[in-house]
């Protein structure tokens, strides 16, 4: 029971019809109850005789009640639509869930005989002999949808059904995950209403608040790729996460090769480049500061193998670099040297509290490559982007954390 309850409602073939089903056993029951308090009294008075009945209900204070109960059950209704809707959306879900199996034929039926089975006009009928398993669940903001892996002629189907998932329930995929013969995909329910403020994108312990349900866990997931075209919301992006980070012991080194918004945050905080010698210089000493740390933290009396920066009171280090492709482009052959250096912050920051917070408006290999794409544990995508530039910044879906913001 457990099990079952952790992994949510079983979808089945007869969810195909869930809203009408719904809606009609609530609407009923909501109508019914007025109706029979109106004429309770006849009900409880009179003998059970079909003729007093007729003349009773078919009466004009009969049908009075009977649109006074309707008007009733519209308002009720409305109320339920008004406060319930994410309950009525997850049955929407549910039901489109079963559709899909449907449609696609992803089960198997048999024949089945009639009860006069020797009588020659006796039809068969079709019965769902398999059906797969798949399980619905909503928590804490967060969809969970698990389906089972049989080895079956259906599994590649159900191995991917990220693009059928987003689309057809209006979520956003934040992970797709593999268990014991399940795979889970984890959807952002509700993206437009789990936004949040700017005062309430709060970083503490490790982790930064990005949407409701939604943290960016820089001590388990480092290092953040954001990706999107001009006007697609990355300088917000970017000066929210800085102010963010600016309210806890953390240092922030801020790049911005383009002398633009970014560059306007010299006149409130230290250590912000746009010319192209500082800022590689900044590069380079962040690089000898994370190298000085590594050494420094085995060194501490208290340092313990697996821990990490926090566990020794060590404040993280964040340097955050706006426009990297067009400051790649810009320095020509030294981009090989920086393109090293970043390599290296990428792989061996995490442990001592040094992250790279990259944004660009489209992730080209050539810029990143060497495999530093793939360290990146945290994308986000701003803005329509284009399926070149969702398949340089995504890649086949990974199975990690992924944002994507409309």
């Amino acid at each position: 029971m457990k099990t079952f309850r952790r992994r949510g409602k079983r979808i089945r073939a007869s969810d195909s019809s869930l809203l009408f089903h719904f809606l009609l056993s609530r609407l009923f029951v909501v109508w019914l109850i007025p109706f029979t308090l109106f004429h309770l009294s006849f009900l409880l008075s009179t003998e059970w005789k079909l003729s007093l009945f007729q003349d009773h209900f078919i009466s004009s204070y009969g049908l009075v009640t009977f649109f006074i109960s309707v008007a009733i059950t519209a308002v009720c209704a409305y109320l339920y639509y008004r406060y319930r809707y994410d309950r009525i959306r997850q049955i929407i879900h549910r039901q489109k869930l079963a559709k899909m199996i449907l449609e696609n034929s992803w089960y198997e039926t048999k024949q089945t005989s009639s009860f006069f089975e020797d009588i020659p006009n006796g039809k068969s009928k079709e019965k769902i002999s398999y059906f797969p398993k798949m399980y619905y669940r909503l928590e804490k903001g967060l969809l969970h949808i698990q389906t089972e892996i049989t080895l079956g002629k259906y599994q590649d189907q159900l191995l991917n059904l990220e693009n059928k998932l987003e689309s057809g329930l209006y979520c956003e995929l934040v992970s797709k995950e593999l268990h014991d013969s399940f795979v889970e995909y984890i959807l952002l329910y509700n993206t437009i209403n789990s936004r949040i403020s700017i005062d309430e994108v709060i970083a503490q312990n490790g982790s930064l608040k990005l949407m409701d349900a939604m943290y960016w866990e820089y001590d388990k997931l480092p290092h953040m790729l954001i990706a999107g075209g001009t006007g697609g919301g990355k300088t917000y992006f970017i000066l929210t996460l800085i102010e963010a980070l600016l309210k806890t012991d953390a240092k922030l080194y801020i790049l911005d090769p383009k002398n633009a918004d970014l560059a306007d945050l010299t006149t409130v905080m230290p250590d912000v480049f746009y010319k192209k010698e500082d800022m590689m210089a900044c590069i380079d000493q962040f690089y000898e500061d994370m190298m000085t740390r590594n050494e420094e933290m085995k060194q501490m009396p208290n340092y313990k193998t697996g821990e990490n920066y926090a566990y020794l009171g060590l404040p993280a280090r964040f340097l955050i670099f706006d426009e990297y492709t067009s400051f790649m482009e810009m320095i020509g052959k030294e981009s090989i040297k920086v393109m090293s250096k970043l390599k290296q912050i990428v792989m061996l920051g995490r442990q001592s509290g040094f992250f790279l917070i990259l944004a660009c408006q489209r992730p080209d290999a050539k810029h990143l490559g060497d495999g530093i794409r793939d360290q990146f544990n945290f994308r986000v995508a701003l803005g329509r982007m284009s399926e070149l530039g969702y398949g340089m910044m995504f890649g086949v879906r990974p199975y990690g954390h992924v944002m994507n913001v409309y």
